[in-house]
């Protein structure tokens, strides 16, 4: 069984505000086959304190117009490894030295990933593809 529909949208959307906060290496994993309490993984990087408290803040927003408010929240005092748990998706959004360290897309090499391109990337794409 497959990640639902809903839980792909919110991954992809969570993808697109953390890259829209100049997240780094990030990743959506379709655990629903591993794990029974979440369908998407959304792992995201960032390199300063401040920086993941943006993106963060940035997911919560955007997943609430959506519909969608965590369940759980853990680490933002900290902020090196802040985790949502928004029940259909969790968001961990790291230090790059934890991202490093815990390696959690290691521990689970074994699920699918779900395909996201930030539209920025794609739009500037699109523009160097046109014919001067």
């Amino acid at each position: 069984m497959a990640a639902s529909e809903r839980a792909v949208e919110l991954g992809l959307a969570a993808a697109q505000a953390a890259a829209d906060k100049l997240a780094s290496d990030i990743l959506l994993l379709d655990v629903s086959e591993q794990l029974v309490i979440t369908d998407v993984f959304l792992l995201a990087s960032a390199p300063t304190d401040r920086q993941v408290k943006a993106v963060v803040d940035e997911i919560e927003d955007v997943l609430r117009e959506l519909g969608a408010k965590p369940v759980r929240r853990e680490g933002q005092q900290e902020a090196r490894w802040v985790l949502l748990d928004f029940a259909d998706i969790v968001v961990h959004v790291q230090h790059q030295e934890e991202r490093v360290f815990y390696a959690l897309e290691r521990l689970w090499k074994d699920c699918p990933t779900i395909p996201f391109v930030d539209r920025d990337l794609e739009r500037a794409a699109g523009r160097s593809q046109v014919a001067p």
